[in-house]
């Protein structure tokens, strides 16, 4: 692999102004395609093989239309001044009723003033209305052409807010200035870490290139298979932080080896060589750990894992080849455009070298503090908070956030989460009044934690019934996941049941990534060794190495904790207290967090520790084969990619940070997880936890048994072309 991307490297160096071209034209003509022809996405959040799952089903199949794919939309109505049933007010919501049955689509309209459809309050009323035919994926323009012709009511001084039935997969985050706040950061940090703009503009450029075409592909990919809505952000998130870091390190081994008196072709070839490959099996395991959520049983997150790695592609490619095509146009005028005391270059065996010497003379004592310190940042972890996220977490100014407000407070907190029971019955019933039927009826209304059961509606064959029971709590209330498991346990002689609704699909998504959570990580870690395994040919050094990074996440998921689940700052991040919440919980408030999002955490942060592993594991090795000194190697390693990693850290930190400025809560616990894990892997961990291993390994870190080194293909990622005087790897780290 060092001779292809060596070659590779070199000729892109030598015609730099078509790579870059064809580049530019690839980035632009795809996502210009995406944009000119759309991006189909898709809001289906189906987990199959569960009870939530076969209750959708039923209910579709079985009960009319208005539950096929069109779905069901509510407006929620309400009058500050006076009550809905004013004469005036009364006309002016049935006015808006006739015209909301004139909106394509639309097959029923049940209006407030109906059994059950307003409140006690008698100012706040609901309007549902049943579609079939409708586009599923254009639930947000179709909402708001039924709030639209609600026009007559709002005419008469009523409030109407749509309400939100979205599943997690509908939410669709749309780009905004945490992108350009991201890349602004992650300019000044190249700026101070190389001291010349032109430098610090390469990465930006290139990540920007690859973010396009990955985001291009995306769009594009809406034809072929189902992409939800949150891909195109994570994917921005993701290829951001990778495309600017793979960039860097090339670009930080392009600039030393000009330094040293290397001609500029003969530099980008080695660099590409060696730092290429490198990016190579660091993008790789990125890939891998997010294609692995396949395994998870959802659907909608396996697809999102694979989708994101797209971005991650796009970012390896445009490195190996872009790059290096700017670097050979540019040649020694990378330096150019230098701002006055900055990049100054250190002395040697100062600083991130003068630790790794630190670190070495004292491995044991470096080892048990950084353990120390990792357990006190992972231990809130153990207060992590899992559970549905319900749109009373939403912006303030949201609609969502209005209606959810408005529901709770005329119909009850459980109106915003209603479980749909469906009962296959043992034989045909002529009504829904049946013996079998009032049984069941009274028995779901014997749990605890159900406010009211609303009369069961039989199906058109008469063999099974539909039952909305409204649970007395929200649906981010863990309470109301027990509702749905009490429902589920009501045994009838004969009746099958299924529970199905938000609350009900949520808690069988948690439950499923319990499940399948240990194979995930499982595979990720095997497939991740292995990797690392044919990268440096040392199996010690390949498990020693994934294991650690899941170090990294007990960091993270001990800030989740802190920040969403103990509530230590929720107020600071931007997620707005309820609205009766004192001045102090305005500030400190708890917020559940969505069951995939820790699995989808995973994937995303140990291929990205993976990262800064690989390039320190390759320059460490790169020393090792010079001298065989590895504790010597380990501290010259570390001197070398301690400050080269250090300022890919702070632009990941800096892009993660950005994110959080969305006001999705789901992005901004991605934001604060990745940031926090990415900060304390680049410095407490690849700067003293990985430094003390591998002193007290010694050489065990690179022994590989015969019979394993003839079987592992040669895949060279530590450069050997450039140094053409060391030793083979086997004749220092094969032993019999």
């Amino acid at each position: 692999m060092t001779r292809f991307l060596g070659r590779l490297g070199g000729w892109c160096a030598r015609h730099g102004r078509i790579v870059l071209a064809l580049w530019v034209i690839a980035a632009a003509g795809l996502m210009g395609g995406s944009l000119a022809l759309g991006r189909p996405v898709s809001n289906d959040a189906t987990i199959p093989g569960t009870d939530a799952q076969r209750a959708h089903d039923l209910m579709v199949t079985g009960f009319g239309p208005g539950l096929a794919a069109g779905g069901t939309v509510q407006l929620v109505v309400y009058s500050d001044k006076g009550l809905l049933i004013d004469k005036a007010k009364k006309a002016a919501v049935e006015q808006a009723v006739d015209r909301i049955r004139t909106v394509p689509h639309v097959v029923g309209v049940d209006s407030p003033f109906r059994r059950g459809g307003i409140a006690a309050n008698l100012s706040i009323g609901l309007i549902t209305v049943r579609m079939e035919g409708n586009d599923s994926t254009k639930l947000a323009e179709t909402t708001q052409a039924l709030s639209k012709a609600a026009d007559p009511a709002r005419a008469a001084g009523l409030e109407v807010v749509p309400a939100d039935s979205s599943t997690p997969a509908d939410k669709e985050i749309k780009t905004g200035p945490s992108e350009i706040i991201g890349v602004v950061c992650a300019l000044l940090v190249l700026v101070f870490a190389f001291g010349t703009l032109t430098a610090a503009l390469v990465p930006i450029f290139t990540a920007l290139v690859s973010v396009a075409a990955g985001l291009g592909v995306i769009g594009l990919l809406g034809y072929v298979v189902d992409v939800p809505k949150q891909a195109g952000i994570m994917a921005t998130m993701i290829g951001l932080g990778v495309g600017i870091d793979y960039a860097l390190f090339l670009l930080s081994r392009h600039r030393r080896l000009l330094e040293s008196g290397v001609p500029v072709e003969e530099s980008v070839r080695r660099t590409v060589a060696s730092s290429g490959g490198a990016v190579v099996f660091a993008g790789g395991t990125v890939i891998i750990a997010l294609s692995a959520l396949m395994f998870g049983g959802f659907p909608l997150l396996s697809t999102l894992g694979w989708i994101t790695g797209v971005s991650v592609v796009s970012a390896v490619l445009t490195s190996v080849t872009l790059v290096p095509a700017l670097l050979g146009l540019l040649g020694h005028r990378i330096n150019a455009l230098r701002i006055p005391f900055l990049g100054r270059k250190r002395a040697e065996g100062s600083g991130w070298g003068g630790l790794g010497v630190w670190v070495a003379r004292r491995p044991w004592r470096v080892l048990l503090s950084s353990v120390l310190v990792l357990a006190a940042l992972a231990a809130p972890a153990l207060a992590l908070r899992l559970g549905p996220l319900d749109a009373g977490y939403g912006a303030k100014e949201s609609e969502s956030r209005r209606a959810y407000e408005l529901m709770a407070t005329g119909f009850g907190p459980g109106s915003n989460g209603p479980l749909i029971v469906i009962a296959t019955l043992p034989g045909k019933v002529a009504k829904a009044t049946d013996p079998i039927v009032d049984r069941l009826s009274r028995e779901i209304d014997a749990v605890d934690g159900t406010a009211h059961v609303a009369p069961a509606k039989l199906n058109i064959s008469g063999r099974s019934v539909m039952i909305q029971v409204i649970p007395d709590y929200a649906p981010s209330d863990s309470r109301a996941a027990e509702v749905v498991r009490d429902v589920r346990a009501i045994s009838v002689p004969g009746v099958e049941l299924n529970v199905g609704g938000k609350v009900a699909a949520m808690v069988d998504a948690g439950d499923r990534m319990a499940e399948r959570t240990p194979l995930v990580i499982g595979v990720v870690v095997l497939l991740s060794a292995l990797l690392l395994l044919l990268a440096f040919r040392a199996p010690v050094l390949a498990i020693k190495a994934a294991l650690m990074n899941l170090v990294s996440l007990g960091a993270a998921f001990g800030a989740l904790a802190l920040v969403f689940s103990i509530g230590l700052g929720s107020g600071l991040v931007g997620m707005d207290a309820p609205s009766n919440a004192s001045y102090l919980q305005t500030i400190f408030f708890s917020v559940p967090i969505e069951s995939f999002v820790p699995l989808m955490l995973f994937a995303v942060l140990f291929g990205l520790s993976m990262d800064y592993e690989v390039f320190l594991l390759t320059s460490v090795r790169q020393a090792y084969l010079k001298h065989g000194d590895n504790g010597r190697a380990v501290a010259e390693g570390l001197g070398a990619t301690g400050r080269v990693i250090t300022s890919a850290a702070l632009i990941m930190v800096a892009v993660f940070v950005a994110f959080i400025a969305y006001p999705d809560p789901m992005v901004k616990t991605f934001g604060v997880g990745l940031a926090v894990a990415v900060a304390v892997d680049a410095t407490i961990i690849r700067g003293f936890l990985v430094p003390a291993t591998m002193v007290l390994l010694g050489r065990l870190n690179w022994w590989c048994p015969r019979w394993l080194d003839r079987l592992l293909p040669n895949l060279s990622v530590e450069g050997h072309e450039e140094e053409p005087a060391a030793p083979p790897a086997r004749d220092l780290v094969t032993t019999a």
